[in-house]
This record gives C-alpha cells, sequence and structure tokens, in this order.
C-alpha cells in the first residue's frame, strides 16, 4: 500500500456496492457482524450503510478490549490505585471507563491517586526503574494484538531484575467471544450469517482461528483490512458465500495477514501466559477460556497475586444498554441515555467512553444521519 487514498477512491466504493446490490437476493435479508470496533468507525464514518441495500444490515459486535471490560475491574483497579506505595500505568482510554457508583481512575487520580497514563508498555518499565521504592503496575488489557508487548515487557523486567514491577492482567481472546455470540441463550439476540474478521487481531493469530465457526457453526468469515474499499469487498465477500452456501474463512486482508499469522508473537505469549477458566466480558459475561493470566514462573509478576486481589463483579448501570450493544442486540439510539446524559464528554457507559466503541461512532458520524432520515420521513 502505498497511500491510503489507493483504499478510499469513491467511484470504485460506488461500484462495489452496485455490485453488493445486484447480487444481494431482494427476497432475503443478510446480517452480519463486524466484531472490531475499528471497522465499526469505518462503517460509520465513510457512511457506507447509506450505500448498502437496506436488506443488507451491518451488526456492531464487542469492539474493542476497553468496550468488554467489566465494571468489576475498574473498581479492582481503582482499590489498587488506592494504596499510597502504588504507581498504577494505564492506557488513556481507560482513564475515564466507569466501575460502579460512577467510579473511574480519572476521579481516582483527582482525589491524589498516583495514576499515570502510558504511551507504550516500555514507559511502564520506564517508570518502574526510575521510582525503585514504588510499586509500580501496569494495567494490561487488550486483545491478541497488544498481548505481546506486555508478554515482551516482562521478559524485560525480568531481565532487568525489577522487583517493584507488576501487571495487572486483562489480555482476552477474541474467538471464544465470538464462540459465545453464536452459542448465546439469550433469544432477543440478532441472528448473523457471518463475520467480518478483525484485522490487527488476525495479523498475530492468522486466518486459521476462525474454521471453527465456518466448520462447526457453519457462519463464514471474511477477515478484513480498515479502509472503505477494503470493508466493502469483505462484504461482498460475505454475501456471495451467502449466496452459495459456503461457509469459508476468507481473507480480504491478505497484504498483511496469512493463514499462520505471526509465528514469534505467538510463541512470546504462550511463554508467559496460560488461560483462564474463565473471564468476564460486559455485555457477555462469563465466557471460558477467553482470559489470560500469567504463567505461574512469572507469578511473581501478578498484581493479582502480589498484592491479593479479590475478584469483584459488579452490575452495570441498570439504565445503559450498553451490554446489549455490544451483543449486536440493540442499536446505540436503543439506548435512552444516548446523547441525553450519555455522550463523549459525560460517558455513562463503555461504548461512548472508547474512541472504538458503537456508540461513540455513531454520536460523532450516526446521528447527524439519524436526523436527516427523521426529516425524510
Amino acid at each position: 500500500m502505498k497511500y491510503a487514498d489507493e483504499f478510499r477512491d469513491k467511484a470504485i466504493a460506488l461500484g462495489l456496492a452496485r455490485a453488493i446490490r445486484s447480487e444481494a437476493d431482494p427476497q432475503r435479508s443478510y446480517r452480519f457482524m463486524e466484531f472490531c470496533g475499528g471497522h465499526t468507525h469505518a462503517i460509520s464514518r465513510y457512511g457506507l450503510e447509506d450505500i448498502l441495500p437496506k436488506n443488507v444490515r451491518m451488526i456492531h459486535g464487542p469492539g474493542c478490549p476497553v468496550c468488554v471490560l467489566p465494571a468489576g475491574r475498574i473498581d479492582m483497579a481503582i482499590r489498587l490505585a488506592d494504596r499510597p506505595e502504588v504507581i498504577l500505568c494505564v492506557y488513556g482510554d481507560l482513564m475515564r471507563v466507569r466501575g460502579s457508583q460512577g467510579a473511574s481512575l480519572l476521579k481516582a487520580k483527582a482525589r491524589g491517586a498516583d495514576v499515570r497514563m502510558v504511551y507504550s508498555t516500555v514507559d511502564a518499565i520506564r517508570i518502574a526503574e526510575e521510582n525503585p521504592e514504588r510499586e509500580v503496575v501496569f494495567f494490561a488489557i487488550g486483545f491478541e494484538t497488544s498481548t505481546p508487548p506486555t508478554a515482551i515487557m516482562i521478559r524485560r523486567a525480568e531481565k532487568r531484575q525489577l522487583e517493584n514491577f507488576s501487571v495487572f492482567c486483562n489480555h482476552v481472546r477474541t474467538p471464544p467471544a465470538m464462540q459465545n455470540i453464536l452459542e448465546s441463550p439469550d433469544i432477543r439476540r440478532v441472528e448473523i450469517d457471518g463475520f467480518v474478521g478483525p484485522a490487527h487481531v488476525s495479523i498475530i493469530i492468522g486466518t486459521e482461528t476462525y474454521e471453527v465457526f465456518a466448520e462447526e457453526f457453519g457462519k463464514p468469515v471474511v477477515i478484513s483490512g480498515f479502509e472503505p474499499l477494503d470493508m466493502m469487498q469483505a462484504i461482498l465477500m460475505l454475501v456471495r458465500q451467502v449466496n452459495e452456501h459456503r461457509n469459508e474463512v476468507e481473507n480480504q486482508y491478505s497484504r498483511a495477514v496469512t493463514r499462520d499469522g505471526n509465528p514469534r508473537a505467538k510463541e512470546e505469549v504462550s511463554n508467559i501466559f496460560e488461560l483462564r477458566d474463565q473471564f468476564e466480558w460486559r455485555g457477555l459475561g462469563l465466557v471460558p477460556y477467553s482470559g489470560l493470566k500469567l504463567k505461574q514462573t512469572y507469578a511473581r509478576f501478578d498484581a493479582e497475586i502480589r498484592f491479593a486481589m479479590n475478584e469483584l463483579r459488579v452490575p452495570d448501570n441498570p439504565a445503559c444498554e450498553c451490554g446489549a450493544i455490544l451483543r449486536g442486540v440493540k442499536k446505540p439510539v436503543d439506548c435512552r441515555l444516548f446523547g441525553t446524559v450519555c455522550t463523549p464528554e459525560t460517558p455513562v457507559g463503555s461504548c461512548m467512553v472508547s474512541s472504538e466503541g458503537a456508540c461513540a461512532a455513531h454520536w460523532t458520524y450516526g446521528r447527524f444521519r439519524d436526523r436527516q432520515q427523521k426529516r425524510a420521513s
């Protein structure tokens, strides 16, 4: 890829839209879930839903690790940050995510907790080296994309013999969540005809991981890049699979994704981490074998062990529909808080806090289309 503009050509996008309209059977509906928040933002930002036929519906899925982080884990981090000996290092989009009772790490920082925003794992290591008298904890979060840097960071901490460094691990895996969505007993769950597979995650884990969804669940998966032409081509590929009664894993993002993924990154992760029996996802509940924790060999770097942290599970705000939105059961506009008390400036749910959340995407791009549609009707 030389220039991003190559993948944002309007004429080609409209040509793909015409192909989708001509090949989509008007007698049936096509329901495709994009798992990744980057795809959700591409759909909203470039108005792709406006050029798709009405019977091709895009369903917004879990989005991003911040979106699915349960309130209880935020409460655990706040309790950790309140300890006077602790410096808690977090990524910026975690600061405003709410736990129970409206608590957040930003509010904890305002009342005196030493919460520091970092841009990379390297920053956390540096802070630990500069503050040997303090306990430095890195709030590790992310799908498979950001897990390898955490693994490398732990190796570096071991090599440098950092006794004051540990990790509060919240890394999760995407395939178990996709399986959970398909197996959900929720009678209100939305039917899904196929998945637009995550791009960056697939660079790490490869396309092979998704073959179970095609073979056992009968759901086609197309791995897609984030540009508008990537998305339109992926949707066309899904429409063709449904029409031809095929259930396969196809790779639209072949310029970056392979079947095997990144073996070195996967090896680093497997050396440091092991599976939890279950892990809570906001909106999905407890998902078996979806979370990671440090292996016993590296237990001295595990903040949950070092500080004897107790697992907390607290209910979400009952007025917030974030859970249903993350499952694709509802849209952002179905939540009565959306655009009223819940905005990017005053977020209530994680779907609005995260820059990759479905509510944030719809606030930034989709709400103007809603107004136009109301005027037209």
